[in-house]
């Protein structure tokens, strides 16, 4: 992961290498922001300060591609908080993108704690957000976390993702507008998952793909998914990776620092 970020840096850009006016605007004025803070997320800061302080333990069901940290089902909630919660300035970002494009539809495909969750529950309070979990008590945990915020916009999806998002991609009466996969970190279930929701996103939706250099399989589901004739814009920030559906925009794949 140290080359490919080493690669990263050598070809990365700012906004004097981005020649499409949407994204210019966008990574100047959402992405690339140095200073952010609205008071919204003051109780998530909070929240995670104690999550990590707690002793607590949970078991944990691991559907997906695992810790490389820890390899017991048995953890701490503040291990779980510090290693499988994103770092706060992807749900500052996450917050802002959902503030500029206002989603009606969002989708999460991996809970956990819930932190990611309530950041883009307080950008838009209104929007339907559906959150995908496969662990009960890591789910749980989560759920605790919402009714703390009073974050009643929020459906947990509890179950293996495999089964339940199908289910609930066919129930689905609204296209989704942004979603974030955070889910199984392999090729297949990762490519399988942009697949599934591929149908019910329309022009200006956002999709985002977490730790697409976190393994090899996940770089190649990357290339995959930015290759595909249906996505129009993309955004390599390494940590994450921006896909857009635009249907007035030329093909175009941008990486660029964050």
């Amino acid at each position: 992961m140290i080359a490919a970020y080493i690669k990263y840096l050598l070809r990365s850009g700012n906004e004097h290498s981005i020649h499409s006016p949407f994204l210019f605007e966008l990574y100047n004025n959402v992405i690339a922001v140095r200073k952010d803070d609205n008071p919204e997320y003051e109780s998530i800061r909070s929240l995670r300060k104690e999550l990590l302080r707690s002793d607590e333990q949970i078991e944990i069901l691991d559907l997906g591609a695992g810790s490389r940290v820890n390899k017991s089902n048995l953890r701490k909630i503040k291990t779980i908080a510090k290693n499988a919660e994103k770092p706060a300035k992807f749900g500052r970002l996450f917050y802002r993108l959902i503030q500029r494009f206002q989603p009606a539809t969002i989708l999460e495909l991996g809970t956990s704690l819930g932190l990611t969750t309530l950041y883009m529950s307080k950008a838009k309070p209104d929007a339907r957000l559906i959150t995908f979990e496969g662990c009960p008590q890591t789910a749980g945990k989560a759920q605790q976390h919402f009714e703390r915020e009073h974050a009643g916009n929020i459906e947990v999806v509890l179950g293996n993702i495999d089964e339940t998002l199908p289910k609930r991609l066919d129930s689905l009466d609204r296209p989704i507008d942004f979603a974030y996969f955070d889910a199984n970190h392999r090729y297949e279930p990762t490519v399988r998952y942009f697949e599934q929701c591929l149908p019910h996103a329309q022009s200006g939706s956002l999709f985002i793909f977490d730790d697409i250099y976190w393994s090899e399989e996940m770089t190649k589901a990357w290339e995959y998914i930015r290759a595909h004739p249906q996505v129009t814009v993309t955004v390599d920030l390494f940590w994450i990776g921006l896909v857009f559906f635009r249907n007035e925009q030329v093909k175009e794949d941008f990486t660029l620092r964050f």
